[in-house]
């Protein structure tokens, strides 16, 4: 059996197992359901599943234990991690496009452009040992590309796309970049300090997508959402810091805390008369001149009307 048939399988006992408590049976039964469907060999042994829930506490740090009285296994108590939860939905598109081979007329994949992660595996070594990295990179309002020199420190996703923060050598600015936009990427032997310096995760605590203005305080932002449109934000929230203030049969009343910018702006922008500023008032005017200027495109000059 491949490495990557023994990870798919820990990740569908996870899977079970989140469920709710099950037995010894009820797991095998799974695992060979689940051999058919995705045509590949996940039985094993009584031994080997016990090296399995051994991996599971090692690489997610799960704990799996076993009720004599009700002989079945059950998860602990889990505190859900976004490394946890990626490496889980990783195997399962891993596992769809196993399946895809053999059901491509009924599996249908965004078509988009790759997003750079074949740099990742180098990204992470340059971050990890405090290597400058160098690589042409092709910005959108570019004809050429430019040559960069950075000193990289995190890795972030954001709509689907992947970035580089890191600091220029040659301008000294925290700047970020685009992963699907660099080429010629290359690890040089300059080392760099990379403790203590810039702490990703506070930088970007109250940013919405890649922008966070330096100097620059957060505004306190309310906003309406029609019921329906409320229904999908509570699913998936717009901030970590988002506060619902009022649900009901009106709309979605809640509160974030973030930096207003363009990324942010857009955002509001995409969901249309879906939602409302409340405050402030300066971010309700600011859309509002978006609005006039989108609804003057469509505009017919030179008619009359009849009558």
């Amino acid at each position: 059996m491949s490495k990557r048939e023994s990870l798919a399988r820990i990740n569908l006992i996870i899977k079970k197992l989140r469920r709710g408590p099950s037995s010894m049976d009820e797991i095998m039964n799974y695992l060979e359901r689940e051999s058919h469907i995705q045509g590949n060999d996940f039985m094993i042994s009584a031994r080997t599943f016990q090296r399995d829930l051994n991996d599971i506490r090692s690489l997610y740090h799960l704990d799996i234990s076993y009720d004599f009285k009700t002989k079945t296994y059950r998860l602990g108590s889990e505190e859900k991690t976004d490394y946890t939860e990626r490496i889980l939905e990783a195997f399962d598109t891993y596992s769809m496009l196993q399946v895809s081979d053999r059901l491509s007329n009924r599996i249908f994949f965004e078509k988009r452009k790759p997003l750079g992660t074949e740099h990742f595996s180098g990204m992470l070594h340059a971050i990890q040992n405090g290597f400058l990295i160098k690589f042409q990179y092709h910005k959108f309002y570019e004809e050429k590309p430019e040559q960069k020199r950075i000193e990289p420190y995190a890795l972030k996703e954001s709509k689907n796309r992947w970035y580089v923060i890191g600091k220029n050598i040659d301008t000294n600015l925290v700047k970020i970049y685009a992963l699907d936009r660099l080429s010629h990427f290359e690890i040089t032997k300059k080392r760099f300090n990379p403790v203590g310096y810039f702490n990703p995760e506070k930088a970007y605590i109250n940013s919405f997508g890649i922008i966070t203005p330096e100097g620059e305080n957060p505004e306190e932002i309310t906003l309406w959402f029609s019921r329906l449109q409320g229904k999908y934000i509570k699913s998936l929230p717009l901030h970590p810091s988002q506060e619902v203030i009022r649900d009901g049969k009106t709309g979605l009343l809640l509160r974030i805390n973030i930096h207003v910018t363009e990324d942010f702006i857009m955002e509001l922008l995409s969901y249309g008369e879906s939602v409302k500023v409340i405050e402030p008032e300066a971010l309700a005017d600011l859309l509002k001149e978006r609005y006039r200027k989108a609804l003057a495109l469509y505009e017919i000059k030179g008619t009359k009307k009849r009558g």
